[in-house]
């Protein structure tokens, strides 16, 4: 007979585990998907940009320097990627 309680603390840490495992997935996936809503926006453009970037006359304004800035804030999982896998190489 298992022990309850040694049973549900075994369920939390795989639960914990698969919810770090998940959260590293999204982490990556954020980086492209705002760089690709950055091209797909420069290229079709939208009446959001043309919101977004109506009499402000800043170089950031609109949606395209937006979804980069959000790339570029986001990219810290895929350099620590990058670092992990230089890190076993050495």
């Amino acid at each position: 007979m298992t022990n309850p309680v040694s049973a549900a603390a075994g369920a939390s840490r795989d639960g914990v585990v698969a919810a770090r495992h998940l959260a590293r997935w999204l982490g990556l996936a954020a980086t492209p998907t705002f760089a690709i809503m950055a091209v797909l926006t420069a290229v079709l453009g939208g009446p959001a940009d043309m919101l977004c970037a109506a009499g402000h006359g800043s170089l950031l304004g609109g949606m395209v320097p937006m979804y980069l800035l959000m790339s570029a804030f986001h990219s810290a999982a895929w350099l620590r990627l990058i670092a992990e896998r230089r890190g076993r190489a050495a």
